[in-house]
């Protein structure tokens, strides 16, 4: 059994991010997790591997749970979930503290970045998203995937 490894990227909240009503737009939430996947793709896949491939989205489904406001302290958890072909699909999970913001269903493409054609990735690099069940889980106070 494996696990998916969890990234937790850190997102900065700017004031252009801020709609009339005082709280972040729903525009901001497809940047935030465009780039949380992005650093996640850089963080653990092979640096070979980041410079010949690129990520463009196919979908996202978000669900919103709580408005966000300037000066929030937020984080986005992405997770891996599956990998098919040249498909990739992530959930990622936007928290202030221990209050769920968003929840994002996305899929990805993955691209040879020469071509910008379609490219499946190698089962060596899928596998650096994931442990094997026998590992330990990173503490991230993250519930663990099967």
């Amino acid at each position: 059994m494996t696990h998916s490894i969890p990234h937790a990227f850190p997102i900065g909240i700017d004031p252009a991010d801020i709609d009339f009503m005082g709280h972040v737009n729903n525009a901001s939430y497809l940047k935030w997790v465009q780039d949380a996947v992005v650093s996640h793709w850089q963080k653990l896949a092979p640096a070979e591997a980041v410079a010949t491939h690129l990520w463009v989205a196919l979908k996202h489904e978000i669900t919103y749970r709580k408005p966000t406001f300037l000066g929030d302290d937020v984080i986005a958890t992405v997770l891996l979930e599956k990998v098919q072909g040249a498909r990739a699909f992530y959930e990622t999970v936007i928290r202030r503290g221990e209050d769920v913001l968003a929840e994002v269903k996305s899929s990805w493409c993955c691209l040879d970045a020469e071509t910008l054609k379609p490219a499946r990735l190698a089962r060596d690099i899928v596998e650096q998203f994931f442990q094997r069940g026998d590992e330990p889980l990173p503490a991230t106070g993250l519930v663990e995937r099967r």
